[in-house]
């Protein structure tokens, strides 16, 4: 639809220009800085950054509602920069221009409702938000769309050239990474730290056929991270992780599409998102929060954030519950089979802390809360979303995991609505069910397979046949007669099926 076939009072509003001054905000010290250059931490206190827009309350000269109808009609519009997250111009890069957008399909992932017994099982209404059905195949595409949409726009600008791009990841980081700058070649180059054998094959093979420059080194995340910061700090890199603060930023598009999904209507929501490095709780926690200040939701919904029992740093850190006495204890994390999880000292725990305060201050009550979960948990949830038609990954696992836990907590209930995050898509970790469907999973995961949950393949090869095809070896004629009616029946004996009626 063509932006001159809109109502005329929408027209204005349809194509966003650059508008708003954004800086980087330090959360220790409160310092600003130009964000002409890109900065990770602090310059003087080396604390962790958000992008603050000193223009947003200009937004505010649009009525809630106005605002609500241009979100709802840049739906029609074909240009593709306002087809993914920046849809939300004016809430997440309302300083790139439309030319520096880069749209390689991430956004707008489905809302999926779960079916009757599944919601029967969990104890209420709920929905996945499939982010494994972004371009890399999971939400981490929403951060690098933004972050590599700004860097494109300096590269435009003639601020920056011959970009390398770098980050640590347990898979998926890399990926989204690997993919959006090859999108980018030659201005920028990339490459990726992982910990060595600790990604699945189907997550290795991403940044490998997208190019980039893979570093495999030893031990977990937290030790990869490490190396990039200094590789950050020491050199002329291009930071990739949610440490750079245009991730988080890009992250909050999924808070926007919750509340545009469900027409601003949040009250009796539950979000539910697994924490991992934090970057991703602490964009939908801002999202919500910008939503809210200018008056698109008029409630706050819950968030539930969600750890595995390997790696909790966050959920132990909130079991105290006198603010006073709590402290950060960075974690020696266990194998997970939620391996984008498996991060003992997140990067954005300053963030969770500042933004969790803001959050519950703003709604007048606690509205973010945190649940753990074992190991055990995350399989059999994650497979029995499956076996109910959802493709959800181990994180999705561990989110249904999470929310099980929130209702027999009391957190949540059945008048309530929620929405809960697959993060990437069920292929990514077939491995693991392939390991719990043949109990093979290694003693340090904790998982003993459920025999109902357990799923094999079955040979058919009648014995009575004295021939069967084989690659190049065809039957046909009697023979081929013989061999399709030997293994219907073979295979109509093991369902029970009756035959029809002569």
């Amino acid at each position: 639809m063509k932006p001159e076939q809109f109502p005329p009072d929408i027209q204005p509003h349809l194509i966003p220009w650059p508008s708003g001054r954004l800086i980087y905000r330090c959360l220790s010290c409160a310092a600003e800085f130009d964000i002409q250059k890109l900065l990770y931490t602090c310059p003087k206190c080396g604390q962790v950054l958000l992008l603050h827009d000193t223009h947003f309350e200009q937004l505010k000269e649009i009525p809630a509602a106005q605002w609500r109808r241009i979100f709802d009609y840049r739906r029609m519009l074909t240009l593709p920069a306002l087809k993914g997250i920046y849809r939300y111009h004016e809430f997440i890069g309302p300083n790139i221009p439309l030319d520096a957008v880069v749209y390689l399909g991430e956004g707008h992932t489905p809302v999926v409702e779960a079916n009757r017994g599944l919601q029967r099982d969990v104890g209420l209404r709920f929905y996945y938000k499939n982010d494994g059905q972004n371009p890399s195949a999971s939400f981490k595409d929403r951060g690098m769309a933004s972050a590599l949409s700004y860097i494109n726009h300096l590269i435009k600008s003639g601020k920056v050239s011959n970009v390398l791009a770098v980050c640590a990841s347990t898979g998926d980081t890399s990926a989204a990474a690997a993919l959006y700058a090859s999108y980018l070649r030659p201005d920028i180059q990339s490459a990726v730290l992982l910990p060595h054998k600790k990604v699945t094959p189907q997550q290795l093979s991403q940044p490998l056929g997208s190019g980039a420059k893979v570093y495999e080194i030893p031990g977990v995340f937290d030790d990869c991270m490490k190396v990039v910061e200094a590789l950050s700090e020491q050199y002329e890199v291009a930071l990739l992780n949610s440490k750079n603060a245009w991730r988080v930023l890009g992250q909050e598009s999924y808070s926007y599409e919750i509340a545009q999904e469900f027409e601003y209507d949040v009250a009796d929501k539950v979000v539910v998102v697994p924490i991992g490095n934090a970057g991703n709780i602490t964009a939908v926690m801002s999202g919500f929060l910008k939503f809210h200040q200018i008056g698109l939701i008029t409630a706050l919904p819950k968030i539930i954030g969600v750890q595995s029992s390997h790696a909790d740093p966050v959920y132990q850190y909130y079991r105290e519950t006198d603010r006073d006495r709590r402290k950060f204890v960075p974690q020696n994390v266990r194998a997970s089979v939620a391996q984008a999880a498996m991060i003992g000292n997140p990067v954005s725990m300053p963030r969770v802390i500042q933004l969790v305060e803001q959050y519950n201050a703003r709604a007048g009550c606690q509205r973010v809360h945190f649940v753990q979960v074992a190991e055990q948990e995350i399989m059999d949830w994650q497979l029995q979303a499956n076996r109910n038609g959802h493709i959800a990954c181990t994180h999705g696992g561990e989110c249904l995991a999470g929310l099980k836990r929130a209702v027999e907590m009391g957190l949540a209930d059945k008048t309530e609505t929620a929405i809960i995050d697959s993060t990437a898509h069920a292929l990514k970790f077939a491995g693991f069910q392939d390991l719990y469907f043949s109990d093979r999973f290694p003693a340090e995961f904790e998982v003993a397979p459920q025999p109902a949950l357990m799923n094999a393949p079955i040979y058919i090869h009648p014995s009575d046949l004295a021939q069967v095809p084989a690659p190049g070896r065809p039957l046909s004629g009697e023979a081929f007669d013989s061999f399709v009616q030997a293994v219907s029946r073979d295979i109509a004996l093991d369902l029970k099926l009756v035959k029809k009626k002569e």
